[in-house]
């Protein structure tokens, strides 16, 4: 449920490939703008998709709200309006933390498996947020050692991680698709560990369980088509109201 603005939004604090970022009146809450843009390739092909900043933004606002019930902190506050949400201001930890429980993407290029290999236990890395480097694999002491995250912080990072990875794969399960991997983001709010940025289709591969179609951004970088109408129908298998 859209909820009415408790503060107001003043100036742009980061513009992303897909998201715009906005101070706001409180100094410890920010607004996330979604916005229509499509990105791969680490920006090289940009495409403007209609509704997959309204989609995105309400899928995700869903997801955040189900891991806050299974007792995963989260930054998202409120749902402001069809492309934006109201969350808490979080000191961001530069490191990507990403769960494969079956073989796709990088993974697949980088040790020459079988596309759609179930992975038991699942897989969990590590990557270095860096754009111009390409978000390079890293481990838990190239962390530690260039300060980017503490070994206490990469604890509950990884444990938070798993816990996401439970919830959301009977969510997905129940609704008959596969969750294939996902990344996740984290920060500090208060000295605790929270969850932060996004779920949705954007930075997860999800598959129809029975017929193994994509119904994530592969479409777009694989140039399948219907992307939006991918994600919308994963949104209406999970019971995400999006009008």
């Amino acid at each position: 449920m859209v909820q009415q603005a408790t503060v107001q939004k003043t100036t742009e604090l980061y513009r992303g490939k897909a998201k715009t970022v906005y101070h706001t009146s409180d100094a410890d809450k920010l607004i996330l703008h979604f916005r229509n843009d499509t990105s791969a390739f680490d920006g090289e092909r940009i495409e403007q998709l209609a509704r997959k900043g309204m989609v995105n933004n309400k899928f995700n606002f869903f997801i955040m709200q189900a891991l806050e019930q299974a007792g995963i902190p989260t930054q998202v506050e409120a749902l402001l309006s069809d492309d934006e949400v109201l969350v808490k201001k979080l000191d961001m930890i530069p490191v990507e933390c990403v769960v494969r429980n079956f073989a796709a993407g990088s993974l697949v290029k980088r040790l020459g498996v079988e596309e759609g290999q179930a992975l038991t236990p699942p897989t969990f890395e590590l990557f270095l947020k860096n754009d111009a480097l390409h978000d390079p694999m890293i481990n838990e002491s190239h962390a530690v050692s260039f300060g980017w995250a503490s070994s206490e912080q990469l604890q509950q990072m990884k444990a938070l991680t798993l816990r996401v990875n439970e919830v959301l794969s009977a969510m997905f399960d129940d609704a008959g698709m596969l969750l294939v991997d996902f990344k996740l983001e984290f920060g500090v709010f208060q000295g605790n560990i929270v969850l932060g940025d996004e779920f949705s289709p954007d930075g997860c591969r999800l598959w129809d369980k029975a017929t193994r179609k994509k119904l994530d951004k592969d479409r777009f970088r694989q140039g399948l088509g219907g992307v939006v109408e991918a994600y919308e129908e994963v949104a209406q298998r999970l019971g995400v109201i999006l009008d």
